[in-house]
């Protein structure tokens, strides 16, 4: 009817309009947010004191692309001020800029300046802490010899002890021999080690797990299996962190078969986790139905593997993945190596050829774990109505966010902190170990993976969802608590539970603390 027509043609409109408001909304966060606090500097200046000074100051690190945040008087000095002024800025180049023009104000003297991302990094960004002073003789006498004998040989006649007696039932290791970190690829162990150390401060921040960086001088898979059971005694869980492909897929497997602790590779399977509870809600919102997706996964190695295979495992059929030859296909394998032809194998079920420009044809949902530039708005359009676009390359996903709305897509997610749906892997680990030290897990296995799924999903009360927020905060403390709740359940319900959990899932969204 005409009526009808009139409704849907409002509604088209109004989803339009909806979509240009948000990428206006991006473009302004792209303008706002290319400078930022991980490329601030404070910078210590001599003010003349009189008026105006401050102001010329101000105007001078605007007019270069700086923004201001903290201002702080030090002290007077012969007649003049000193100040602190923190500023954001977009990298080191745009530090300099702002520093030459600070140079050039009248009555401003530059003292000294630092980069305060490496001021947070000197001496490192954790430390060791003890649980019991040790003030007295009586507590060196508990503390150390002679009294830790008797723990010693209880430990000894009963092994299983020494998970409550040592720091093994909340400790893990983050291992990783420095071949695939971050964006940055093989920078070595040594480069490697302030993000294993900040991968320790968010297990202890956001789940008061103890983790405890190990960075290994080798890149030879059995020397890593080998190093890594010698570790077993005294560590209750290892979380695997950037290690190349495909060397990964068999150190993880291996040590999983041989070791019968939780060994987690989180750049597999922790982005496989939030961007499947990503997905969840993102389908809530749209109506759609797992089942009648299609999916185009661009980027098939660690993380696109293990996030092909949950996204399966939560009823999604139709997948392809792209690497730079084109879409993978079992009917033409050619020179594809085991894991590839492993990938095309359980994929691309109507074996579709071409390049990705080709397979998006239709596509209900983009995945992006490849680079920059990868999707473009042409790209978007030939998508089925409404698509959603997760792009999570870092530092520059495959389409910025306001093209990918202005080409149509419903929801768009990305790897940046600097923009909504942020598919961060913090929501995931820290809550997911809590969950299986909780319960002295003897492994990670899919059930309690696809369960910390739900619960990061079940995080936003489905009221709450919208385009824009279809993945809870990396700051919703409440996450960790249920990812933790809903693991040890699984954990119990599958077996692989050798202990009692800590806390439970009364509703969703609501976690309840129980006592040991």
């Amino acid at each position: 009817s005409k009526a009808t027509v009139s409704v849907l043609n409002c509604t088209t409109r109004a989803r339009a309009h909806h979509r240009k408001a948000h990428a206006t909304m991006f473009r302004r966060m792209v303008t706002k947010l290319s400078t930022g606090a991980s490329n601030s500097i404070t910078v210590r200046l001599k003010l003349d004191h009189k008026p105006g000074t401050l102001s010329k100051v101000l105007s001078s690190i605007g007019g270069a692309g700086g923004n201001v945040g903290a201002i702080d008087i030090v002290r007077h000095e012969n007649g003049a001020l000193v100040r602190d002024i923190s500023v954001d800025t977009s990298g080191v180049e745009h530090q300099h800029k702002i520093l030459s023009e600070l140079h050039g104000v009248d009555g401003v003297q530059v003292q000294q300046w630092s980069d305060r991302t490496f001021l947070m990094h000197l001496g490192g960004k954790i430390s060791t802490g003890i649980k019991f002073p040790v003030k007295t003789r009586d507590d060196l006498s508990m503390a150390y010899t002679p009294g830790v004998a008797r723990v010693c040989m209880a430990i000894h006649e009963n092994p299983e002890k020494s998970r409550n007696l040592t720091i093994k039932k909340n400790t893990v290791a983050v291992i990783s021999d420095g071949t695939a970190v971050l964006g940055l690829g093989n920078i070595g162990p040594e480069a490697a080690m302030p993000v294993m150390e900040g991968k320790a401060m968010l297990f202890k921040e956001f789940a008061n797990v103890d983790a405890f960086p190990i960075c290994l001088n080798t890149t030879d898979t059995e020397e890593i299996i080998k190093i890594t059971k010698a570790m077993a005694p005294t560590f209750g869980g290892v979380n695997l962190e950037d290690i190349s492909a495909p060397r990964c897929f068999e150190i993880e497997r291996r040590l999983q078969e041989e070791m019968d602790i939780p060994i987690f590779h989180d750049d597999q399977h922790g982005t496989a986790v939030v961007l499947t509870a990503a997905l969840m809600n993102a389908l809530r919102l749209t109506g759609k139905k797992p089942e009648d997706l299609k999916v185009v996964i661009v980027g098939v190695g660690a993380a696109g593997t293990a996030c092909t295979k949950m996204i399966l495992r939560l009823g999604v059929t139709n997948i392809i993945g792209v690497d730079r030859h084109g879409a993978l296909s079992r009917d033409d394998m050619g020179d594809y190596g085991e894991d590839k032809a492993a990938y095309a194998n359980m994929t691309n079920p109507n074996l579709e050829k071409g390049t990705l420009s080709d397979v998006i044809q239709g596509a209900d949902l983009f995945v992006g774990l490849s680079g920059p530039g990868v999707l473009t708005k042409e790209d978007v359009k030939k998508m089925a109505s409404g698509p959603m676009v997760f792009a999570m390359s870092n530092p520059e996903p495959e389409i910025m966010p306001d093209e990918a709305l202005e080409a149509g897509a419903s929801i768009v997610a990305t790897g940046r902190s600097d923009f909504p749906n942020q598919i961060n892997n913090v929501l995931c680990f820290p809550g997911l170990f809590r969950g299986a030290l909780d319960v002295a897990a003897s492994c990670i296995n899919e059930e309690m993976k696809m369960a910390a799924a739900e619960a990061i999903a079940d995080a936003i009360p489905e009221e709450a969802l919208s385009p824009d927020y279809i993945i809870p905060s990396a700051f919703d403390r409440t996450v960790a608590k249920g990812v933790a709740a809903a693991v040890a359940r699984a954990a119990k319900k599958t077996g692989v539970a050798r202990m009692g959990g800590k806390y439970e899932l009364s509703q969703r969204g609501s976690i309840r603390e129980l006592k040991y």
